[in-house]
């Protein structure tokens, strides 16, 4: 019985052709991103700007999220993030760190109160001060760039210096579109896209490394075969596990996208961001490097 194939197996695109398109197209892209970021910055959340958590149980036995969330609107507080959680009563109402410190912050607080106070009771209030958002920056800044530095040095180990320098850029174009997609969408950056990143990071280097050990492979069987020839190869050895595996993600994450509700959206947005750059990057930025850094004598090694 065939089995079901994205791409046919005799397929031989030349990839390598259009690697003057897409390096200029990715250097513009990065710049485009660099430039967002620190004209804009990115847009933070609650666990990393500071403001107030409110646990709440609706009376009547079920929560209405659409009306919580509308109290950001209703008294000019910014983004109000409204989580459900254990059961349909229980909810976390999250108020963003208000303009004038303290005494602004309490009085909006109280307003929240005042206004949901015959519907719902309050189990429990939480104060997450500048402070402690800025902690939470340093752990997740230091995390990403610990699994980053991790990743270098597997990198480095797993293959010659220039597959390794090829599969280093290709994750750092990728970590940096990825940061640049959060400043031009506005999409909020919290705890869960920390997590995106370094779910990202893995995808990138999954991808890549696909890829490079197919190069490797073939230039060790077909070693008089011209390097971009000898690529487009390899490429098109694995294009149908490199498409397979990035639709079957990218269905699940629709999933998420659609029915995942708001508390994780920028999470599951990113995400899809970060599975067609890891993929793009693989066949477009990684491969074609190893054209210009001689990837032939890497091989002589054995």
């Amino acid at each position: 019985m065939r089995t079901f194939r994205l791409a046919p197996d005799n397929m031989t695109f030349g990839f390598m052709r259009l690697r003057r398109v897409s390096y200029p197209f990715s250097a513009l892209m990065s710049i485009i991103s660099v430039l967002m970021f620190l004209a804009w910055g990115l847009n933070f959340g609650i666990d990393f700007a500071g403001g107030t958590l409110l646990e709440v149980r609706a009376k009547s036995g079920t929560a209405d999220l659409t009306q919580l969330r509308g109290l950001g609107d209703r008294f000019a507080l910014g983004e109000v993030e409204v989580q459900a959680f254990g059961g349909n009563a229980d909810a976390t109402v999250r108020i963003r760190l208000q303009p004038g410190g303290d005494a602004a912050q309490q009085a909006a607080v109280e307003r929240v109160r005042e206004a949901i106070n015959t519907d719902y009771e309050f189990r429990r209030i939480e104060v997450v001060g500048p402070r402690v958002s800025g902690e939470l920056v340093q752990s997740g800044t230091l995390g990403v760039v610990l699994s980053i530095v991790s990743v270098l040095i597997y990198l480095w180990f797993r293959y010659e210096w220039q597959l390794a320098v090829a599969a280093v850029i290709a994750t750092m174009h990728d970590l940096l579109l990825t940061v640049g997609f959060f400043a031009v969408t506005r999409l909020e950056f919290n705890i869960t896209s920390i997590a995106a990143i370094l779910t990202i990071v893995g995808l990138s280097l999954n991808e890549t490394v696909v890829v490079l050990d197919r190069i490797r492979e073939m230039m060790k069987k077909y070693k008089k075969l011209p390097i971009p020839e000898m690529i487009d190869l390899s490429i098109n050895a694995v294009l149908s596990r490199t498409i397979m595996t990035s639709t079957t993600t990218t269905l699940a994450l629709l999933a998420l996208v659609a029915f995942g509700g708001h508390v994780i959206q920028s999470f599951s947005l990113a995400m899809m961001f970060g599975v067609i750059v890891a993929t793009y990057s693989s066949i477009f930025i990684c491969s074609p490097i190893l054209i210009y850094l001689g990837v032939r004598d890497a091989t002589d090694k054995g």
